[in-house]
């Protein structure tokens, strides 16, 4: 869970390669992941069936390896080698799959893609104008991009003397399967969010706080004790115009 704000502490480095293992043996079956997150990004793409889809941020590919299945032409990258060495594993030597950085320009042509996966990555970042610059130069005119962050008001409920409207760093602990871990988190308000897209050359299409999936009240049964809805993460699709 969360910690602290962190507003005068030197940057955590995001180190997935330190416990990418962990990591991907945890969210193959939480409830935050593989009945919340996964789901929810693969109802908002639809029929994917030959469509060029690159998955930005791809872990351990297991969104990569879903929309395969239903179809989709696919390409991954993760700035974590250790990562990438996982999704290889499990999609096979013959992926196409690199190590690259959100952060940096893609080696990727303009217009390559119909649409971009992004779940669960850009809250790491402090700037959002470079990466949906170049996720929009990657995608074609009316391509989507589909992605997950942070619900901003869960920043908001974690630290009630918080200044929503600023853009706060956060650090929190985690365990993934016994190990621990600490991540470092950008919390953004939704009008900082929507404005990012909107210079970026987004529209934004959809705005989804969706439910767990089917069968997880069964399987989380204390998490989800009382609970209507899981709002932990916030949808988007934005189409490139």
């Amino acid at each position: 869970m969360p910690t602290r704000p962190e507003s005068f502490a030197e940057p955590v480095e995001n180190d997935y390669d330190s416990f990418a293992e962990a990591y991907a043996a945890e969210t193959e079956t939480s409830l935050n992941n593989a009945y919340y997150t996964r789901p929810a990004i693969l109802d908002l793409a639809g029929d994917v069936a030959g469509r060029r889809i690159l998955d930005a941020g791809c872990g351990a590919g297991p969104l990569f390896a879903e929309l395969l299945d239903r179809g989709a032409i696919m390409t991954g990258f993760d700035s974590s080698a250790k990562m990438v060495e996982l999704a290889r594993k499990r999609l096979g030597g013959d992926a196409a799959l690199r190590v690259a950085d959100i952060g940096d320009p893609l080696p990727f042509s303009d217009g390559e893609f119909d649409d971009v996966i992004s779940a669960l990555v850009l809250h790491y970042l402090e700037d959002w104008t470079a990466p949906l610059a170049e996720i929009r130069r990657v995608l074609k005119p009316g391509g989507r991009l589909i992605m997950a962050v942070n619900h901003p008001f869960i920043f908001k409920l974690l630290y009630p003397e918080a200044d929503y409207f600023a853009t706060v760093k956060w650090v929190g602990q985690y365990t993934f399967d016994g190990q621990q871990a600490e991540l470092t988190f950008w919390h953004r308000p939704l009008h900082a969010m929507t404005d990012a897209f909107t210079a970026a050359g987004f529209r934004t299409a959809v705005v989804s706080e969706p439910y767990p999936a089917p069968g997880a009240r069964e399987r989380f049964p204390e998490e989800l004790a009382g609970k209507t809805a899981f709002l932990s993460f916030l949808f988007f699709v934005l189409e490139a115009v």
